[in-house]
């Protein structure tokens, strides 16, 4: 059996192709506002997370920007260079310090052209973050600051693997797209809820079902590839 590898995209291979993209990934580490692509730049590698968090935000000619998706060990940040030559559209940083196993895009096409498995794999994946855009969408426009602010918080939290997160107040605001007045706001409400402790650019989820219960309908509908996440 093919070793496996603490990415759950790539341990959803089968054994043998699993080894064959293993054999040209190399480990790297991940710091905190690592740029990994920028916008309208050619994705040059692959990078399946096994720790931390990459976030893919979409910014504005006028500075602001918001969080469009997040990947953790269940995926790879520019999975779609893996299928077809392609430029990103958003930019791509690292929001949580981890390690993760990266591999050169085109030698990932080449894989991708000559194993179905592969290609399939990542098919299913990229379309997976496509819904996950598409209800972006609605949710941000429909759905109240703590709601989101709960959602969001619960997938930092699925990937984490950890009760604290170190997370400013501007921080949040730009991963939400909103004024820092909503998102304290917001924070505030989750606070009175029980739910988390807010304190000196920290958040301390102290009740998971009360977060759960406070998020929008959007944090269990189906995500990313729909392989097995991080949810507990």
């Amino acid at each position: 059996m093919a070793e496996l590898s603490s990415n759950r995209l790539l341990d959803a291979l089968s054994d043998e192709d699993r080894a064959a993209v293993l054999g040209f990934c190399s480990r790297r580490t991940m710091t905190v506002n690592e740029e990994f692509c920028a916008p309208d730049a050619a994705i040059a590698a692959v990078h399946f997370v096994l720790d931390g968090i990459i976030s893919a935000v979409s910014e504005m000619r006028d500075g602001r920007s918001v969080e469009v998706f997040m990947i953790g060990r269940e995926g790879a940040a520019g999975v779609e260079a893996g299928l077809v030559p392609a430029r990103a559209a958003i930019r791509m940083t690292c929001q949580v310090a981890g390690s993760c196993l990266s591999i050169d895009a085109a030698r990932l096409r080449f894989l991708a052209a000559a194993r179905s498995g592969v290609r399939e794999t990542l098919t299913h994946f990229q379309t997976g973050l496509q819904h996950e855009l598409e209800r972006s969408a609605a949710c941000h426009a429909l759905h109240r600051a703590d709601q989101k602010l709960a959602k969001w918080l619960l997938r930092c939290h699925d990937r984490v693997g950890g009760e604290v997160m170190p997370l400013t107040q501007e921080y949040l605001a730009s991963m939400l797209g909103s004024q820092r007045t909503t998102v304290n706001e917001g924070a505030q409400a989750l606070v009175d809820r029980k739910a988390i402790r807010y304190a000196r650019g920290r958040i301390t989820v102290l009740d998971r079902g009360a977060l759960e219960r406070a998020a929008c309908e959007c944090y269990r509908a189906p995500v990313g590839s729909d392989l097995p996440d991080d949810r507990v």
